[in-house]
C-alpha cells in the first residue's frame, strides 16, 4: 500500500531579509510531511531538493496511482529512511513553480506578477526560510538534514548556518561550489532561455507566451549533464529511430532537421516534457543560486576554515561516473571536515548511472544511507 501525501502551505507575514540586501514579505511556503513526529520533536528529517524538484517527496497523492514522490524509493516504511521511525519534512524552496511564492505568484507591492522582478534568491536565503518554517512547526533540532545536488549544498549550508540544529548532515552527489564548467553550463541553458523570443525579458506571463522553446534546449543540456557517457552508450549507442535496418539506410542522410538518432529523440522528449511543466524564471533563479554557493568564499577560499563552524556528524555519499559533481568534490568537503576532527563517513559508489545516481534504485547505495539512518535512529534512542 502506497504512502498517501498531502500538500500543506504555510503562510509567513514578516519578511525574509535575503542576501541580496532585498526583502521578501508575505510568502507561503509549501511543504509535505511523512510519519510522526515524536513526543520530544527530536525525529524530524528535513530534505531538500535539488534544481527542478519539489516538495513532493514521498507517496503518492489520492486517487493518482502514478504521482510517486521524486525520491520515493529512499523515503517511506521499511525504506532506508524509515517513515515508521521518522518524521520526514519536504519543503518547496521560494522561487520555485510548485507551490512557495515565486515569479508565477503576485507581487504583494504592485499587484502584479513578479516574473522577472522577484527578487535573487541563494541556498543560504533557502535555509533561512526552511528554519522559520520548522519554528513554526515547533522544531528545534532536527535528527537530520538530507539532499543530493543542489539538495545537497543546502544541507551543507544547514550545518554552518544553524549547526546547534542539526544533528546529521547526508550530502548526496553534491559539491562545496560549482567548477567554472559547471557554471558555463548553466549560462548556456540560461541564455538559450533568455534568447528566446517569447522570454520578453522575463514578464512573458503578461504577453500570454512561454519561452518553450528556450527551456526546452535548457533541459537538453541539462540532461546531457546528468546521465554518464557509459549509460547513454549502452542505453543508446549509435542506434537510428528507424525499426528496421533497410529503413534506417533510406532514411540516413534524410534530413539535418529531425531526428534520426535515438539519442536525439529521447533529448528532444525531456526537453517537451520539462517545458510543459516548468517556469523559464525559475530556471535562471535556482541555476543562479547554484553558481553563487561557495562557503569558502568568505575565508580566502579555505574549505577547512568555512567548515569549522559545523558541528553535526555526516555521512558523504559520491558515484564514480558523475561528472558533473565529481567524487574528488565530496571528498574535498571530507578532509575539511577531517581538518576539524569532525565525524564523517564517507562512501563512494561505483555506479555507472552519472549525477542521476543519487535518483536510483542502486543497492549499495540505498543499503549505505539505510545503514546511516539505522544509527541516528538508535543515537536518538539512546537518548530517551
Amino acid at each position: 500500500m502506497p504512502m498517501i501525501a498531502h500538500p500543506q502551505s504555510m503562510h509567513f507575514a514578516d519578511a525574509l531579509p535575503l542576501q541580496s540586501g532585498a526583502l521578501l514579505r508575505d510568502y507561503r511556503l509549501s511543504f509535505e510531511t511523512y510519519g510522526q513526529l515524536n513526543a520530544d520533536k527530536s525525529n524530524a528529517v528535513l530534505i531538500c531538493h535539488a534544481l527542478n524538484a519539489s516538495h513532493h517527496v514521498a507517496g503518492v497523492y489520492p486517487g493518482q496511482e502514478k504521482s510517486e514522490g521524486w525520491w520515493d524509493n529512499m523515503i517511506g516504511a521499511g525504506k532506508p529512511l524509515d517513515t515508521d521511525h521518522f518524521f520526514v519534512i519536504g519543503v518547496n524552496n521560494l522561487g520555485s513553480c510548485f507551490g512557495s511564492t515565486g515569479p508565477m505568484h503576485t507581487h504583494p507591492d504592485t499587484g502584479r506578477i513578479y516574473g522577472a522582478d522577484f527578487p535573487v534568491v541563494t541556498v543560504e536565503d533557502w535555509v533561512d526560510a526552511q528554519a522559520r518554517l520548522l519554528d513554526a512547526l515547533g522544531i528545534e533540532q532536527l535528527a537530520a538534514v538530507m539532499g543530493g545536488s543542489l539538495g545537497g549544498m543546502q544541507t551543507l549550508s544547514w550545518a554552518l548556518q544553524y549547526p546547534q540544529r542539526v544533528r546529521h548532515a547526508v550530502v548526496i552527489a553534491s559539491a562545496p561550489n560549482l567548477t567554472a564548467e559547471n557554471i558555463a553550463f548553466n549560462e548556456v541553458a540560461r541564455r538559450a532561455i533568455q534568447t528566446d523570443p517569447d522570454f520578453h525579458g522575463g514578464h512573458f506571463y503578461q504577453h500570454g507566451t512561454v519561452p518553450k522553446r528556450g527551456l526546452r534546449i535548457a533541459r537538453m543540456i541539462g540532461h546531457i549533464t546528468y546521465l554518464s557517457d557509459d549509460v547513454m552508450n549502452a542505453k543508446f549507442g549509435r542506434k537510428l529511430i528507424a525499426a528496421t535496418q533497410s529503413e534506417a539506410e533510406r532514411n540516413f542522410f534524410y534530413s539535418t532537421l529531425e531526428a534520426e538518432f535515438q539519442i536525439e529523440s529521447y533529448l528532444r522528449y525531456q526537453g517537451d516534457k520539462f517545458a510543459e511543466y516548468f517556469d523559464a524564471n525559475t530556471y535562471l533563479l535556482i541555476t543562479r543560486a547554484l553558481d553563487y554557493f561557495d562557503p569558502a568564499r568568505a575565508y580566502g577560499g579555505n574549505l577547512s576554515l568555512a567548515l569549522a563552524r559545523a558541528t553535526a556528524k555526516f555521512l558523504l555519499v559520491s558515484f564514480t561516473t558523475d561528472w558533473r559533481f565529481a567524487p574528488a568534490r565530496s571528498r574535498e568537503i571530507v578532509k575539511a571536515l577531517l581538518d576539524n576532527q569532525r565525524d564523517v563517513t564517507y562512501a563512494e559508489i561505483n555506479a555507472p548511472h552519472g549525477h542521476d545516481a543519487f535518483l536510483l534504485d542502486d543497492p549499495r547505495y540505498l543499503s549505505v544511507v539505510s545503514s546511516y539512518f539505522k544509527s541516528v535512529l538508535k543515537e536518538l534512542e539512546g537518548q530517551a
